[in-house]
């Protein structure tokens, strides 16, 4: 799960001496709103669509362009999840992936990094998602698992995240692999565990787009 298993050739890179015209041209062509700047190999920055079209002449060199982002890139040995966490830090839907000579690679758009986020968090199997609130000095995954599986349940996948409504707490979402849970809730609560909410499947849903939204509920983002 390296980011540079995840590169999309069909994003191309401009150069310095290109001109705005061009960068406008190839985004209509591959529909998106942001591409990536190189010079000899090194990544520069990204050029947005929004940055284009406030340059009024299209004969403009990508070197007069004040590039964002340019610290957006990770190395392409780097997991997955170090891609989100820099696209979540920079607010952009591209990352660059570079080596460990910070020469350019490519890039990985949000949509596929995503999607391989997805597959590694089980989020296609089978299965509901429970939302826990606790102290961090109260998280024991072993723990936790003991109690769910006198239920004879299995957790899939875990994730930690803060919890914004309480800095002294963290949310702990587990991926189940049973679909009711009202069981698994009691003993939970029997337990001393504090329940934020829950997500059971439904029968008859699929599709990309419902790979996505599950990824979204399933991180609380």
């Amino acid at each position: 799960m390296q980011a540079y298993e995840f590169i999309n050739n069909l994003i191309p890179p401009l150069k310095l001496s290109d001109k705005v015209r061009l960068a406008l041209n190839w985004m209509e062509e591959i529909r998106t709103d942001i591409l990536p700047v190189v010079d000899d190999s090194r990544f520069m920055g990204f050029v947005t669509e929004d940055l284009v079209f406030s340059i009024n002449n299209p004969e403009t060199r990508i070197a007069e362009v004040s590039l964002e982002n340019i610290s957006c890139f990770v190395y392409q040995d780097k997991h997955i999840y170090d891609v989100i966490k820099v696209a979540s830090e920079y607010h952009s839907n591209m990352i660059a992936v570079v080596d460990r000579e910070n020469n350019y690679i490519g890039v990985v758009t949000m949509e596929d990094a995503i999607s391989a986020f997805a597959d590694s968090l089980s989020i296609q199997s089978n299965g509901a998602v429970l939302v826990l609130s606790m102290n961090m000095t109260d998280y024991s995954l072993f723990e936790i698992a003991r109690v769910i599986e006198s239920e004879n349940t299995k957790i899939l996948s875990s994730f930690i995240s803060s919890d914004p409504l309480d800095d002294s707490k963290i949310k702990l979402t587990l991926k189940l692999d049973k679909t009711e849970l009202r069981h698994v809730k009691a003993t939970l609560e029997r337990f001393g565990y504090r329940i934020l909410d829950h997500f059971q499947e439904e029968e008859g849903i699929s599709g990309e787009q419902e790979r996505i939204d599950n990824l979204f509920r399933f991180l609380q983002i």
